[in-house]
């Protein structure tokens, strides 16, 4: 039986009918209002009544269905329409929900979204087993919480308690995890057959799973206040109300509701319509877009890497050797004795065990990954990474011997963070072969890569650069050869900014509250402190004419008295146990605003120096880069988008209203005129 433009629909001997989902010039499945519509149409064409089961299941590798399709969002503008187009979805998954015979999804991979809340309306939830956490509903990352029942299903099936810890943080499940709590009924080997094993569940009998005893008590009306105000002060403590609405919106739908049928698909539309419009929920979709497009753009045709050799084994180098096994390479791990490598080979271990769990997985990440002290792999290696300390002699004689016996095809990467690339490069035969490859600490979670190049800097070069970048599950960034190049130049005076201030007598604790208010997720004292005050020392000195801020004094004194920060035990703040100890201030709303204002000029300032420089291409790479790269409030949707709802004339006039009183370091760039 042929299906419609998204469906395949089969029936088979045993009168099973077998629906599978391959949406058409996608690489992944998405649900739209067309697969919908062409679901509703192959439900219609089943005798339910006679028929002995449906599975649902996808026809693309390794994914079921990825979520909504976000295209459409942004065209969504009219709440009463929106409520109409979800109330029709509403009602496709209420028909299959209701469908006499038994049904069943058949998870092969990410599910995610709109896909879990199609697989909540089956009757059964059969899941290909793997390590990856692939099952979630992350609405809530986009300023939204599911508008597909979701909020209504996940309670009823998983319970209130897992069905919460889901939609309010957005994060994924591997398929042991899912099931555990409760998501899904059976896990699958991917080495068997699955519609045997699907046809056995289906056919099976087994009463559809709902949500146990103790859930159901938490959900009753008496009940939901006492969780709902726990669960409250959870998500407040990471996420405030006017700046993230979406999980306020979900414990809200909850309370009033209890998961009901009756009315909760009605008020879930409602609230999702409401909350598309609010000012978060459109740049947390426009971070969306900006982080789709670091995966897309440039589009490159190079031949995926197997290996890489990395040089240097420091906690950087150790760990972007053991990112890139994690990520199905074979790495070898260069350094000057065994010693100094055998630290980042245990540290190694200790990720493999978090992220793959699986014994087997761990002792086959841990066999590709090997010490290397005479520098063997170089030879054999795709991509080369030079990891070692700031030294510009150290490193263009370490690049004149690489060349002589790397693959004349193998990708030459330095992780400088502050040399100039052309620098760099001088001393090699073919200066072109050579990229920056910037990573960023901790190289386990922080998903941008800064991509250097400069004049001299061949496109292949670049191209191979940003292809392994994606291949090992990182976000490239072009950036053009200039001191800091994006991140780093953008922070400077930001965190410059914060000095003065600490030096002018304000308290660290009142300008970390200033800026964790605005949105940041770590005060701009305690990143200072993080890092090392050391680390921040040099890297002041090496913007300083870039950026026209001296080095604070107040800085070079507490690295002369070795007050280096969390590492030394003492920096702005004294740390116990690697916890900074606060002092209780109080500032005045007044007060805190100049703070906020200096502090987030002094970024916005340089974003737009960079973006007039050529460092960075366009604006939306920049709110890309400085998003990914440092964690700036994503609810505005990066720096130049919040910039332009201020206004760019706005923005130069506190600029100038700061010069006047601070000096030329708040000078307006003249890339402002671009903007305006």
């Amino acid at each position: 039986m042929n299906g419609q433009r998204n469906w395949q629909h089969d029936c088979d001997a045993n009168n099973i009918h077998w629906l599978s989902l391959d949406v058409a010039g996608s690489s992944v499945n998405t649900i739209s209002q067309a697969v919908l519509e062409e679901l509703e149409t192959c439900l219609n064409s089943i005798d339910t009544a006679s028929a002995a089961g449906i599975v649902i299941s996808s026809a693309k590798p390794d994914s079921f269905i990825a979520g909504a399709d976000i295209n459409v969002f942004p065209t969504l503008t009219d709440t009463n329409e929106t409520i109409e187009l979800i109330r029709r979805g509403h009602a496709v998954l209420d028909q299959l929900e209701n469908t006499p015979c038994p049904t069943l999804a058949y998870l092969n991979g990410a599910t995610l979204g709109g896909g879990l809340e199609l697989a909540l309306a089956c009757d059964y939830r059969l899941m290909k087993s793997g390590p990856d956490r692939c099952l979630g509903l992350p609405e809530v990352q986009l300023g939204l919480h599911p508008g597909l029942g979701g909020t209504v299903r996940a309670v009823q099936i998983a319970g209130v308690r897992q069905a919460m810890d889901l939609m309010l943080t957005g994060r994924s499940l591997s398929p042991k995890e899912a099931l555990k709590a409760g998501f899904i009924d059976e896990l699958f080997n991917p080495d068997e057959h699955w519609k045997g094993a699907a046809k056995t569940l289906l056919l099976s009998g087994r009463q559809r799973r709902s949500a146990g005893l103790v859930d159901r008590l938490l959900n009753i009306a008496a009940a939901r206040p006492l969780l709902g105000s726990v669960l409250r002060k959870q998500v407040a403590k990471k996420a405030r109300p006017h700046q993230y609405p979406a999980p306020y919106a979900i414990l809200k739908l909850w309370q009033t509701y209890g998961a009901s049928a009756e009315h909760g698909y009605q008020a879930e539309a409602g609230s999702f319509a409401e909350l598309l419009q609010t000012p978060t929920a459109k740049n947390l979709i426009r971070v969306f877009f900006l982080q789709d497009n670091l995966k897309r753009e440039p589009v490159t045709d190079v031949a995926q890497a197997t290996s890489a050799h990395v040089i240097g084994a420091g906690v950087m180098g150790g760990d972007i050797a053991a990112w890139c096994v994690l990520r199905g390479m074979s790495v070898t791990l260069q350094d000057r004795e065994l010693k100094y490598i055998t630290p980042a080979l245990d540290r190694a271990r200790t990720l493999f065990e978090k992220r793959l769990r699986d014994p087997a997985l761990v002792d086959d990440a841990l066999a590709r990954m090997q010490a290397d002290v005479e520098g063997n792999g170089v030879a054999e290696a795709d991509v080369i990474i030079e990891a070692i300390y700031e030294n510009l002699e150290a490193k263009q004689a370490l690049f004149r011997s690489v060349e002589q016996t790397a693959k004349p095809d193998a990708v030459l990467a330095s992780n400088t963070s502050s040399i100039p690339l052309e620098d760099i490069a001088s001393g090699l035969d073919n200066p072109s072969r050579l990229v920056g490859i910037h990573f960023f600490n901790p190289v386990a979670k922080m998903p941008l890569i800064e991509v250097i190049y400069s004049e001299g800097t061949a496109t292949e070069s670049v191209n191979s650069a940003i292809a392994f970048s994606r291949q090992i599950g990182k976000l490239p960034l072009r950036c053009k050869s200039s001191p800091g190049f994006l991140v780093n130049r953008v922070l400077g005076p930001y965190l410059d900014e914060a000095m003065r201030l600490s030096e002018e007598g304000v308290a660290p604790e009142s300008i970390d509250k200033a800026a964790k208010d605005f949105g940041m997720p770590m005060g701009p004292v305690e990143l200072s402190d993080s890092v090392g005050l050391d680390i921040a020392l040099h890297v002041a000195e090496g913007l300083a004419d870039i950026t026209g801020r001296p080095v604070p004094a107040k800085l070079k004194e507490m690295v002369d008295k070795q007050l280096l920060g969390r590492k030394s035990g003492e920096g702005f703040y004294r740390y116990e146990n690697g916890k900074a100890q606060r002092k209780k201030v109080s500032v005045s709303a007044s007060e805190q605003e100049q703070i906020t204002n200096r502090l987030v000029l002094a970024l916005l300032n340089e974003c737009a120096k960079c973006l007039d420089e050529g460092v960075i291409a366009t604006a939306d790479e920049a709110d890309a880069g400085v998003i990914f790269g440092t964690g700036f409030a994503p609810f505005l949707g990066g720096p130049l988008n919040y910039a332009k709802t201020l206004g760019a004339d706005a923005v130069i006039n506190q600029l100038k209203a700061l010069e006047v009183k601070h000096g030329k370091r708040f000078t307006p760039s003249p890339g402002w005129q671009k903007l305006r």
